[in-house]
């Protein structure tokens, strides 16, 4: 299914770009009509509010709610705020608008990798279309936001076409900023490791089978006449049928070493951004756990999908079942990607990013932009769309752009966080 592509991305960034304009467009119409601050909404407020914090202050600043939570700007990675600083620093904005800047770049990055992979595995068109579709993803006003969605997209969707191409070391360093910029990059961990893993195991099994065959019948005849005029030769006291000194048999194939070793590097740098900062919060707080329980002050804590239960419990039984419906609508999507085969780093990744979103005790509101890191899930759709006539699949498309977009116009500018 893996296809290589050097057609240049043009179509499929234009296409992304035109998702986001018309998201933006409607939330600036929407706001100009209920008099209220479109801009404020995607750079001054929420999390942005603590990167450009961090990017101005550095870490240390905490609030304590009325009810005693503790809220720390440590439940925050430090990449996307440091780019911000770095921006602010090199151009005349402040830190919130550089974020700005810093998510809108990443946002084309992420859709240039996101084709790419597309691409690779299902060909140009699909590649085109998977681009456009995360554009239009229903929590896709989040990346016209300041936050680390679309950064952390961009090293992902390039760290697993890394991998894809063989460039495993290339991989692990974009995985290292990739654990400086979202917790999330655990998915991302595991698909580098499971993937390295596979490849170190059917690699030595490989060689082994080439060795075995690569190993002439004529050398076995030769070791039994060898052991036979050593019986005959054989000095008192030893018997009949003692065997001579083994001979050293085929060399191992010597390209292995070299095959193997940029794979174990970059599964071995993999988590090292990640867990920097997990040990820099450990550090600075005094407790091995002191990340998780920044994370658990905020609600954020893993409880194995307990509290996602609990909130379909109290819903009415429409809403309920309405929920049940989408979540059933996700496993689908997932039993998709594995039925159309999709390369395992993309499909590891892909299904580790869920399980992460749904095993939180996250406010709920906040898991469809959690999962929106996993593009897998659009690459079923997108190679449906792809048998489409073009006259048919681009209008479904701009339906959809324009359904997100007032769907994030009326999200933004309502009272709780994406």
């Amino acid at each position: 299914m893996s296809r290589t592509t050097h057609a240049p991305p043009w179509l499929a960034l234009g296409g992304y770009a035109a998702t986001r304009l018309i998201g933006l467009a409607a939330l600036f119409t929407v706001a100009a009509a209920t008099g209220k601050d479109g801009l404020h909404r995607l750079m001054g407020r929420w999390d942005a509010v603590w990167y450009a914090r961090i990017a101005e202050h550095g870490y240390g600043y905490q609030v304590t709610l009325p009810r005693g939570d503790v809220h720390a700007d440590l439940a925050f990675f430090p990449l996307f705020p440091a780019l911000e600083r770095a921006v602010s620093a090199a151009l005349p904005v402040d830190a919130a608008t550089a974020g700005l800047l810093v998510s809108w770049t990443a946002s084309l990055a992420a859709a240039w990798g996101i084709y790419e992979v597309g691409a690779r595995v299902a060909g140009e068109r699909a590649g085109v279309v998977l681009a456009v579709l995360w554009g239009v993803y229903p929590t896709a006003f989040v990346q016209s936001m300041a936050y680390t969605e679309t950064l952390f997209t961009a090293l992902a969707a390039w760290s697993i076409l890394a991998v894809l191409r063989g460039r495993w070391i290339l991989a692990g360093a974009l995985c290292v900023l990739a654990g400086l910029t979202r917790p999330t990059a655990a998915a991302l961990i595991a698909a580098i490791g499971i993937t390295a893993l596979v490849t170190v195991v059917r690699e030595i099994r490989a060689a082994r089978a080439d060795v075995a065959i690569r190993t002439p019948r004529a050398d076995v005849t030769a070791r039994t006449a060898r052991t036979a005029r050593a019986d005959a030769t054989a000095p008192a006291g030893v018997g009949p049928g003692a065997e001579p000194a083994p001979e050293p048999g085929p060399a191992p194939e010597p390209g292995l070493a070299r095959r193997l070793g940029p794979v174990i590097v970059g599964a071995l740098l993999a988590p090292l951004g990640w867990l920097a900062y997990i040990v820099y919060v450990g550090v600075r707080q005094g407790s091995a756990t002191a990340y998780f329980d920044v994370q658990a002050a905020w609600g954020n804590s893993i409880d194995g999908g307990v509290a996602l239960a609990r909130f379909i419990a109290g819903l009415p039984w429409p809403a309920a079942l309405g929920l049940c419906a989408a979540l059933a609508l996700l496993g689908w999507l997932l039993a998709l990607c594995v039925r159309q085969r999709q390369p395992l780093p993309l499909l590891v990744y892909t299904g580790a990013v869920v399980a992460v979103s749904l095993v939180g005790a996250a406010y709920f509101g906040s898991r469809p932009r959690l999962m929106m890191p996993a593009f897998g899930l659009l690459l079923p759709p997108a190679v449906a769309l792809t048998r489409l006539r073009p006259r048919t699949a681009v209008p479904v498309l701009v339906v959809l752009a324009v359904g997100s977009g007032v769907y994030g116009a009326f999200t933004l500018l309502g009272s709780g966080p994406p």
